[in-house]
């Protein structure tokens, strides 16, 4: 075995455990959001470390650049994707933890589920920075 095939074999064991280490936190963690982290993470170094460990047990350029592009693409759609599956979340007002400290989206920095109460002046537009 060369150094090639070794650090590529350490990469694909290290993606895998990754892996594992996000499915355990999708059975562990206490709410939506968290569990949503745990796996945008997980897939982002996950696959990246799989991808790296592929590529060192059979380099080529053209491998090289494969491997490249999938690695932007894929953090790309994984950063993207987990912030519209936590916002999809938020939207339908998926509970927070107890353990969570404050809610940044709640009404008027109230914390809660993120949803006004009907009354308070609710549009049902959303609110943001000011252009």
């Amino acid at each position: 075995m060369n150094a090639n095939e070794i650090v590529g074999a350490v990469l694909l064991v290290a993606g895998a455990l990754v892996f594992a280490a996000g499915a355990l936190g999708l059975l562990r963690l206490p709410d939506a959001y968290a569990r949503i982290s745990a796996i945008t993470t997980a897939s982002g170094l996950g696959i990246s470390l799989l991808i790296l460990g592929v590529l060192l047990l059979d380099p080529s350029v053209a491998n090289a650049v494969k491997a490249g592009a999938a690695i932007v693409i894929n953090l790309a759609t994984s950063a993207v994707g987990g912030n519209a599956l936590g916002r999809a979340a938020y939207l339908v007002g998926a509970p927070l933890s107890a353990r969570t400290g404050y809610d940044e989206l709640g009404s008027a920095g109230q914390g809660g589920s993120g949803q006004a109460d009907p009354g308070e002046g609710d549009t049902g537009q959303e609110t943001g920075p000011t252009r």
